[in-house]
């Protein structure tokens, strides 16, 4: 494709965004109750992350003057965090003064999420008592720019570590963290209020805690300049991986700036109608609350939401780790197309070093949970409705004027389900177009196990024929209400593997869901099993997609006119239709 016509689709993509874009709104800024006074020098951006907890070093300025705030608060009323609401009003707050602060992290310290979320000074005092004295104890700092506080810092941030999470049921390590931090600083914001008047001391506190990164697990923090690497084949190793690891995100880093500053310029700014911006995502997702997370992707994490204009979205938080491609593709997948089988892309928030992807929200989640759940059952004739949904979208996407788009990635996780449990494709950051007169174009493997094609694998190829098998694999798993590979067995078996044995030997029965409780037709089950080993058999006896979708429509003519023939009240669990 030359440049011209890369260009053209470029402004026709942008042209065709700007008529679905919502118009953003900020939160209110005269709605906070904090008021920010602390004394911080002016960022360099140097300042340290807080041993991972801020997304970035240039946020931490700003942040020492949140917790400062917040101190005061806790001094005057007893409370420590602000509710999600009273905290997108302040951190609007901070913007207006110069002090931008979304996407920093700091929304992870909110009220309402339990534990020491809702702790008030009286509470850190009376269950992490200890811990406050331990603080206090040793973070003996004088000044913010006292010679001896590099000395003290190693024991200040000892105790600092030693502030761990209430005991909770939770076994997951990053929600452990979450819960972690958000004890460690109710301990601090309540130190915080009983130092109020030595502001210096704070600073150097905050100074010593937002730096942890250089010297946690020792004891003290050898002088700068005079910080010794060890030497031997362990280090150099060590260094050299380092030295790889620090290339790698410098690398990312730069592709991410360079996409940004593009970004930055494209004709979004000149259209009248704004990105979304990154205030109104913060605000949609109460600052990303945890209540609000519904999912995780390879890409980034999935959290609901509800804009300004009341419109229930979901919203995918993409993280510059490498994922920016991802951003992109779907931008310029998903933003010109449109198909009632495919998921709507809403618009789009680029920040400094995260993006932001807005769906339509498909309130009923995605087929894996209703396949695989436990308390969750879909019956037959829904079933099929929800394949021939998928099937539909997938043709759409193999006909597309323009060319072939090939998803690459169909599994029951990015096949969402909507009000009516209509189906929607998700998720098109694997996608590839196949240019007109061409049959393939060829890529490295992506996808997921177990639903990639056999062929792709071996030669790299990417074409519709791969979408089809993966296709063929999700109609075993709507059939058999199984995982892709059986891992019960003493040899793990894929699952076409397993449904092949079965129809040789006629099994078919045991082949279905227990769920469905032999409420289906058995030809129209029949039909479907056929047609599922025909999309994962070799290349050249696969179906299109419009095959599919026409042999997938019989299947369901054949189950409601058994349904219809059936008499509604039954004691017979044999009866099948």
């Amino acid at each position: 494709m030359d440049e011209s016509k890369l260009l053209d689709q470029n402004v026709i993509v942008f042209i065709l965004i700007t008529t679905i874009c919502h118009a953003a709104f900020q939160p209110s800024a005269s709605d906070c109750s904090l008021h920010f006074d602390f004394p911080s020098p002016n960022s360099t951006c140097e300042e340290g992350d807080w041993g991972g907890f801020l997304r970035k070093n240039c946020c931490a300025s700003a942040f020492n003057d949140y917790l400062y705030a917040l101190g005061q608060r806790a001094n005057q009323t007893g409370k420590i965090y602000l509710n999600s609401a009273e905290q997108g009003s302040c951190l609007a707050s901070m913007k207006d003064l110069q002090k931008n602060v979304f996407g920093c992290g700091i929304e992870k310290l909110t009220s309402g999420a339990g534990g020491c979320s809702d702790f008030s000074v009286a509470d850190v005092t009376n269950r992490l008592g200890d811990r406050l004295k331990s603080l206090e104890g040793n973070c003996k700092f004088q000044s913010s720019d006292d010679g001896k506080n590099e000395q003290l810092c190693g024991s200040c941030v000892k105790s600092w570590e030693d502030i761990g999470a209430l005991p909770s049921t939770s076994s997951d390590p990053q929600s452990i963290e979450v819960e972690t931090n958000v004890c460690r600083f109710a301990v601090l914001v309540s130190y915080t209020s009983i130092k109020l008047e030595n502001k210096a001391h704070l600073l150097a506190v905050y100074t010593c805690l937002g730096s942890q990164k250089f010297f946690t697990n020792n004891n003290q923090l050898p002088p700068k300049g005079n910080r010794k690497i060890s030497t031997g084949k362990a280090s150099s190793i060590t260094e050299l991986s380092l030295a790889f690891a620090e290339l790698k995100i410098y690398t990312e880093l730069v592709a991410f700036a360079i996409y940004y500053a593009a970004f930055k310029d494209d004709p979004f700014e000149e259209s009248g109608c704004p990105k979304i911006s990154i205030e109104e995502v913060y605000s949609a997702t109460n600052n990303l609350s945890q209540s609000n997370f519904i999912g995780e992707g390879t890409a980034g994490k999935v959290y609901k939401g509800i804009l300004s204009n009341n419109q229930h979205v979901a919203i995918k938080h993409i993280i510059n780790d490498g994922n920016v491609e991802t951003f992109a593709r779907e931008v310029t997948s998903l933003s010109h197309i449109r198909h009632p089988n495919l998921v709507t892309l809403l618009g789009y928030c680029v920040n400094e070093d995260e993006c932001f992807l807005v769906y339509e929200l498909c309130p009923n989640g995605n087929l894996s949970e209703w396949l695989f759940g436990k308390d969750r059952n879909l019956p037959w004739i829904q079933r099929l409705e929800i394949a021939i949904d998928s099937a539909r979208g997938l043709s759409f996407l193999h006909t597309y004027p323009e060319g072939c788009i090939v998803h690459r990635d169909i599994k029951p996780t990015n096949i969402l389900l909507g009000k009516n449990f209509e189906a929607k494709l998700s998720d098109f950051g694997l996608s590839k177009i196949i240019e007109l007169g061409e049959t393939y174009v060829s890529s490295e493997v992506r996808g997921t196990f177990g639903y990639v094609d056999p062929d792709y694998q071996s030669n790299n190829r990417v074409n519709s024929s791969g979408d089809v098998y993966s296709f063929g694999i999700v109609l075993l798993q709507i059939l058999s209400g199984k995982k892709v590979v059986n891992m019960n067995l003493n040899t793990p078996m894929p699952l076409s593997k397993m449904a092949k044995g079965l129809n040789r030997s006629g099994g078919i029965n045991d082949f279905a869901d227990p769920k469905l409780q032999g409420e289906y037709s058995a030809e129209a089950f029949d039909l479907t099993l056929q047609l599922a080993l025909s999309c994962t058999a070799l290349k050249q006896r696969r179906p299109s997609m419009e095959q599919i979708v026409a042999t997938l429509q019989e299947a369901h003519d054949l189950s409601t006119e058994a349904k219809a023939s059936t008499p509604e009240v039954s004691t017979d669990t044999s009866i099948q239709y």
